[in-house]
């Protein structure tokens, strides 16, 4: 049985947009002010090779489909291999190599991924594909590797929704900078 595994760069503040500063957000480009060093590094891929599958929403996807079918390496060639699931109400016929979209019946859906992968489905950016599957319970593992910034604008990723209660699973400190990597599960789990 696999698990749906949210992983998200975020700040102090609670902001997602754009750590790489590919989306034009003026204040985007957060994330490569800090190492992270070999252990956040380190982190990522482990992280990446463990999962069996991605989920993406379409902005996401769509940044993600831009950027990584030309890049090598480990990390590169997972991504590129492993199934994606993109969920998008437009999106017809994702060039994507292995992707496939999801249109209807989200939360149903996703619940069948956790039964087809025996390995993490990974979930990256997308925080109304996130928010939903927070509402939905759907979430078994959240990790957040935060940044230490303030931004004080951009897209918050936990902005509206319903209550969730979690619990704090592991953290670990990463990098020379004071980036943190902080693991929670649902408190009911």
């Amino acid at each position: 049985m696999g698990r749906i595994v949210v992983s998200q760069f975020i700040t102090l503040d609670g902001v997602f947009e754009d750590p790489g500063g590919s989306e034009q957000f003026e204040r985007g480009g957060w994330a490569f002010e800090f190492e992270r060093g070999a252990d956040g590094d380190q982190f990522k891929l482990d992280e990446v090779m463990a999962s069996d599958a991605l989920l993406l929403g379409r902005v996401t996807y769509e940044g993600f489909a831009a950027a990584w079918p030309s890049r090598e390496g480990d990390f590169a060639d997972k991504f590129n291999g492993m199934p994606k699931y993109v969920v998008s109400a437009t999106l017809g016929d994702p060039e994507w190599n292995n992707s496939t979209v999801i249109g209807e019946d989200i939360a149903a859906r996703v619940a069948g991924l956790k039964s087809a992968h025996d390995g993490d489905v990974l979930v990256n950016g997308s925080a109304q594909l996130v928010r939903l599957l927070l509402d939905a319970g759907l979430v078994d593992e959240l990790r957040l590797m935060v940044f230490p910034v303030l931004l004080g604008a951009g897209r918050r990723l936990f902005e509206d929704g319903a209550r969730s209660s979690l619990r704090l699973v592991g953290s670990q400190a990463v990098g020379p900078d004071g980036v943190v990597v902080l693991t929670y599960r649902p408190a009911e789990n």
